[in-house]
């Protein structure tokens, strides 16, 4: 016996049971709206994306990917009709992410599939101690992500 047989499970396992629960249940819904072309790694630019558009490299900073994965899935969501690229007026050389009308359409169901996993869970917990461990949730990922950027990954020098 190892010991951690009957331990609690770690932050990074709960979180992880989280995410992929929700995911599931989001995608599977969106399927069943019609939405069945988009797999859920495409949740890092369509759960940053914004109806007036969002430059790659905010993506990129808001989801924490890498900016060539999404490039890979801006390119894989433009081939499948939700977004398109678009001049930013702010800055002609500099190209925005736009949901197309499809991309809108989804944008919306996966915004009410999300108020109702939020609601199931609210109803459950009650509406004060769901809004206390979200706004602790919160926190706990500020706080994991600055730590995150305080130290560098193994293996890659400081000035990367």
């Amino acid at each position: 016996m190892t010991g951690h047989e009957n331990a609690q499970p770690d932050l990074g396992v709960l979180t992880a049971r989280i995410l992929l629960s929700v995911q599931r249940e989001l995608f599977t819904a969106l399927a069943e709206q019609g939405f069945d072309d988009i797999q859920p790694r495409t949740g890092a630019v369509l759960a940053h994306l914004r109806a007036d558009g969002i430059r790659a490299s905010e993506l990129a900073r808001t989801s924490g990917q890498h900016k060539q994965v999404i490039g890979t899935l801006i390119d894989d969501l433009e081939r499948l009709g939700y977004v398109e690229r678009r001049p930013d007026p702010a800055d002609r050389r500099a190209k925005l992410i736009c949901p197309t009308e499809r991309g809108l359409l989804q944008m919306e169901a996966a915004a009410a599939i999300m108020r109702g996993i939020e609601e199931r869970h609210a109803q459950a917990l009650g509406q004060e101690e769901y809004a206390s461990f979200k706004a602790a949730l919160h926190s706990v990922a500020v706080l994991q992500r600055e730590a995150g950027h305080a130290t560098p990954a193994p293996g890659r020098d400081q000035d990367n």
